[in-house]
């Protein structure tokens, strides 16, 4: 089976930048972030309809791409899509809890909010008071779960330094 780091967190907190970095650092395949591809086709605002599709796509491209790697790192996956979910819709999904709860091959990296929030049409939450409550959305689900995970903070060339070491550490 696959080793897997999922890079997961709030909105502009790194996980694409760092994601492809890594997977470049590795020279192994990497899982994208299927929301942002999804919304910029849809054109109009998104249903919680849309959200679950997105997850549902986001995790298929993630086993398929498992079945082709030793090493994957995966830009989000259905954690994002739950703590998306809750805030919207305060609702939880079962098929998402449940697969959160099924053992795995996962190692977290959550990326800290510590860095500046960069403008995108696709977020949000620009707010400092926001990027706070939701980092600690992601805190109580990955401890929910009991998923293993580490905090990535400091500029880009630190959370890269800091991931290698979490990741020489797993393999």
């Amino acid at each position: 089976m696959a080793k897997q780091f999922v890079i997961t967190g709030p909105e502009s907190t790194g996980k694409s930048t760092l994601t492809k970095m890594l997977a470049q650092e590795y020279n192994t395949s990497w899982v994208k972030e299927y929301a942002r591809e999804y919304l910029n086709k849809l054109g109009e605002d998104y249903t919680f309809e849309d959200v679950i599709e997105m997850a549902k796509i986001q995790l298929k491209s993630e086993k398929e791409a498992i079945l082709k790697n030793e090493l994957l790192f995966l830009d989000t996956d259905l954690t994002v899509f739950y703590v998306w979910i809750k805030e919207k819709y305060n609702k939880e999904v079962d098929w998402i809890n449940e697969h959160l709860d099924q053992p795995h091959n996962k190692i977290y990296l959550l990326c800290d909010i510590d860095i500046p929030w960069e403008e995108d049409p696709l977020r949000e939450h620009p707010s400092i008071e926001d990027r706070k409550r939701l980092f600690g959305n992601y805190v109580e689900l990955l401890g929910k779960h009991k998923l293993s995970y580490y905090i990535i903070s400091g500029d880009v060339n630190a959370r890269l330094k800091k991931a290698k070491e979490i990741i020489e550490s797993s393999i």
